[in-house]
């Protein structure tokens, strides 16, 4: 076993180097492995042979001791969302527990992401694939003595996931938020001498909103900014602030980036766009489409073929590579709404409203939005009783994740199609002026 993530090997290398700022509590790698030594042995009767064992990814010790035991005992973990609904939640882990059996020898995450078919698909990330990509970003942005990640992302995503096996594999220092919250990240940064952060664009945003005076102190030697574009404008407020940006390009499948901007130009992010490959990554743009093949991919698709070695994964994104090497992302995935940093499936969502009593039909878009990115906004085709607000609300509750919900609808008489007898997203946009609040009881 390649020691890279195993907590016993760092409490043997570093035993007494910082490896955890848990709130005021701070714990060495020694002090961790045997915490997770006696997670080890209360796990052992739960685990079922050649299959996923489903972790519910809150950013809190108990989840890392869990991941770090998984790790060790080379079983791999299903993530779940905190997020998610009881009802998504038993759907992924049905659907894993299927596919027992077919999970590759290394594989050391099950993270679920929807395709364009708004079924959800669990990518298989391999401890392999997740040192190739922990390697790939130390090429870029390094180590040095000291260092220390703050974790504010869900540890469910594959940005929060890759910031934990990132810093074990370095045996360098990670700091646990709760949960993110704008108003206390710059005293976490100070708390903890908080050299690497990463956030999503929404987030930054808000932090700039939130503290219209703060500066960055000087141990805060980067920002990884990724998980949606960022827009012009805020990349330079960041820029006013001498925020040292980092823009990144990724996803769940190849365990999280792939193209960054380069470590030495980011106080000057925005003339990089989403950055340049990053060592061991091929990159290509086809027929527009990004595509990408390096040891970083997934092995496949829980319950599908695996990908060929060899093979270039094509992430549906958009996008274009100038002279200089540097990939400018121009659309996700198609139909993709990213709101916060969270990805919504149009498809998905429209399922659940048509479930709804007195929906016959539904299109779900995305509206953009100066602090969420985008927002989730439906167009509903109903009968002579339509739904009240507060049955799609109470519809919705127990079947979708918050994010997923939509925020704004409109009733119409019909849906616009193309002339291939589609459903037209394009058309979509000229919907905007005829939605309004979805609204929740009072009370």
């Amino acid at each position: 076993m390649n020691d890279a993530l195993s907590i016993r090997a760092a409490a043997r290398e570093a035993g007494a180097a910082t490896a955890l700022h848990d709130g005021e509590q701070r714990y060495s790698y020694a002090e961790l492995a045997r915490l997770t030594e006696q997670r080890m042995a209360a796990l052992a009767p739960q685990l079922r042979p050649c299959s996923a064992h489903p972790v519910v990814g809150s950013n809190t010790l108990d989840t890392l001791l869990t991941l770090y035991a998984l790790l060790e005992l080379q079983v791999p973990a299903l993530l779940l969302h905190p997020k998610l609904t009881e009802a998504e939640q038993a759907s992924e882990r049905d659907a894993t527990a299927q596919a027992a059996g077919s999970l590759p020898a290394d594989a050391a995450a099950v993270l679920y992401t929807s395709g364009t078919t708004g079924r959800a698909r669990g990518a298989v990330l391999t401890r392999s694939a997740l040192l190739a990509s922990a390697q790939a970003s130390a090429a870029n942005l390094g180590w040095h003595d000291g260092d220390c990640w703050l974790l504010a992302m869900p540890v469910a995503r594959v940005g929060g996931l890759s910031i934990a096996t990132r810093c074990l594999a370095a045996r360098r220092a990670v700091a646990l938020a709760p949960a993110f919250d704008a108003a206390l990240l710059p005293q976490w940064i100070a708390r903890h001498r908080v050299t690497q952060l990463s956030l999503v664009p929404t987030m930054l945003a808000m932090v700039l909103d939130a503290h219209p005076g703060w500066v960055p102190p000087q141990h805060l030697r980067l920002l990884l900014l990724g998980g949606a574009a960022a827009s012009n404008s805020l990349l330079a407020r960041a820029a006013e602030r001498r925020l040292p940006i980092v823009v990144t390009y990724g996803c769940t499948e190849t365990c999280s980036q792939v193209a960054a901007t380069p470590y030495d130009q980011r106080f000057d992010a925005a003339a990089c766009g989403a950055g340049r490959p990053l060592p061991g990554v091929q990159l290509r743009v086809h027929q527009g489409h990004i595509q990408v093949r390096g040891p970083m991919l997934m092995a496949g698709y829980l319950g599908q073929p695996p990908l060929a070695r060899d093979a270039w994964f094509d992430t549906g994104d958009l996008g274009e590579l100038d002279a200089q090497g540097f990939l400018h992302l121009h659309a996700r995935r198609a139909d993709l709404i990213v709101t916060g940093g969270e990805n919504v499936y149009p498809v998905e969502v429209e399922r659940v409203l048509e479930a709804c009593p007195g929906v016959h039909d539904a299109a779900v878009f995305g509206v953009a939005d100066e602090v969420w990115g985008q927002t989730v906004a439906a167009a509903l085709v109903v009968g002579a009783h339509p739904p009240s607000d507060e049955t799609l609300l109470e519809h919705m509750v127990t079947r979708l994740a918050p994010h997923k919900r939509p925020r704004r609808i409109c009733f119409l008489p019909s849906l616009p199609h193309t002339a291939a007898g589609k459903l037209d997203r394009l058309a979509m946009q000229a919907l905007v002026p005829a939605l309004r609040p979805l609204r929740a009881p009072k009370g």
